[in-house]
This record gives structure tokens, C-alpha cells and sequence, in this order.
């Protein structure tokens, strides 16, 4: 019984991220009203944050407790569709229906790519075993961060109108299926000429959040996008 608990202490966890994921498709239907705190879409952008984290201690409670499964890598990459693929596709869908007076427009179905590219960009890397410590194509969650910084910007700043957004989006989601090689931000050790670009990437981070805040990650996620594309070029 307790090993058969402990093996599914991963799957619980990635069972949290899911739950954080769908509850963030929820809220974002609840785009700007006022619920406690926050408005709908500022839970979702919690939410979201809340399956990063979960999604970052499933596989790090695996390899702590020497469990793997099958079932937990099928789960762990539905999990990651959701809540990482679905959750900011539909926050754009809303997004992009409230800057538009509140009226469906078909602009809005183009945030849909970013959940359909997502499907296809987890499919590929779970049969790709050349990403095992790095990635080809933007990561899933890089996506979902780049989209709350997005957002985010938007709301402090200004909406850019219905074709500008729709590139960004068909952009951004075939970054995720492109093959530009794209560093991990796992480390495996702290040495600082190797995770030099790791390291820089987190100081930008840092400065972008304490001067522009949440949208910041968006500069962020390019920043990333760039450093890939550069090192490639010069290795």
C-alpha cells in the first residue's frame, strides 16, 4: 500500500497542474470581472503560474523517489496542453473578444493556433529523444509565460488591433514547432561559464519584472527566443 501511495505521488501533483490549468480556462471566461482580488483574467494568470509549479515538481518528486511510468509521461504532456496550450489560447480568445468591445469576432479563432500547435509540439517531443536535455522549438511553458506577459502588456499599454495580434500568435506558435535548438534552464551544475546564458537570461528576467512587471515576461520569453537563436549561429 505504501508503495503503491508513494509511486503515485508524481501523478497527484501533475493532477494539481491540470486542476490549476482548467480552472485558468474557466476564469478566462470571466475575463474582467471582479472576483475577490483580482479580475478573471488576473486568476488565470495565477492559475497558469500555479501549473508551472507543479509542473516543475512532478518530475522533480519522480527522480527524488525513483518512480517513473508511462502513464505519468502521457499525463504530465495532457497536463501541459492544457494548462499551458488551452488556458493561454483561450485568455487570448477572450482577450482579444474584450478588445473588440465585448463582440466575437473571428480574429479571436486565431488564438486557437496556440492550443493546436501546442498539441502538435508535444506530440513531437514525446517521440523525439534528442530532447533530453535540451529543446528543439519553443517549450510549451516559455509559450504560456510569453502569452501572460503579452496580456499584460496589453492591459498597461495599449492594444495593438486585430493583425498584429494574429501574427504574433501564428508566430509564437510555430516557434514551438520550428527547429531551432533552445537551451534548457535546468541546471546541471552552478558553474558559471557553462550556464553563462542561463544565468544571463535570469538577471534580464529579474530587471524586465522590476521595470515593467508582469509584462516583462514577455520580454523575457523573446529575450530567450534570441540568446537560442544567436548561440546556434555561432556554434
Amino acid at each position: 500500500m505504501i508503495r503503491r501511495l508513494r509511486a503515485n505521488i508524481p501523478n497527484t501533483i501533475t493532477c494539481l497542474n491540470i486542476t490549476c490549468g482548467a480552472a485558468a480556462c474557466v476564469f478566462s471566461f470571466y475575463y474582467s470581472e471582479q472576483i475577490g482580488a483580482f479580475c478573471g483574467y488576473q486568476w488565470a494568470f495565477i492559475l497558469i503560474a500555479a501549473a508551472a509549479v507543479f509542473d516543475f515538481c512532478d518530475g522533480a518528486m519522480a527522480r527524488l523517489l525513483h518512480v517513473y511510468s508511462l502513464i505519468g509521461k502521457e499525463l504530465d504532456s495532457l497536463s501541459d496542453l492544457v494548462s499551458f496550450g488551452l488556458a493561454p489560447a483561450l485568455l487570448m480568445f477572450n482577450t482579444i473578444t474584450a478588445c473588440n468591445g465585448g463582440v466575437l469576432t473571428p480574429w479571436a479563432f486565431v488564438s486557437l493556433l496556440i492550443a493546436i500547435i501546442g498539441a502538435i509540439r508535444l506530440a513531437k517531443f514525446n517521440v523525439d529523444d534528442r530532447q533530453t536535455t535540451s529543446f528543439i522549438g519553443l517549450p510549451i511553458p516559455a509559450n504560456a509565460i510569453f502569452w501572460i506577459g503579452t496580456i499584460a502588456w496589453i492591459h498597461a499599454h495599449t492594444y495593438p488591433g486585430n493583425l498584429a495580434i494574429a501574427v504574433i500568435i501564428v508566430a509564437v506558435s510555430l516557434l514551438m514547432v520550428s527547429n531551432l535548438p533552445m537551451f534548457s534552464l535546468k541546471f546541471a551544475n552552478f558553474d558559471l561559464k557553462e550556464n553563462f546564458r542561463r544565468y544571463l537570461l535570469i538577471a534580464a528576467a529579474a530587471l524586465f519584472l522590476i521595470t515593467d512587471g508582469i509584462p516583462g515576461l514577455a520580454w523575457t520569453i523573446l529575450l530567450y527566443i534570441l540568446i537560442s537563436a544567436v548561440c546556434r549561429r555561432t556554434a
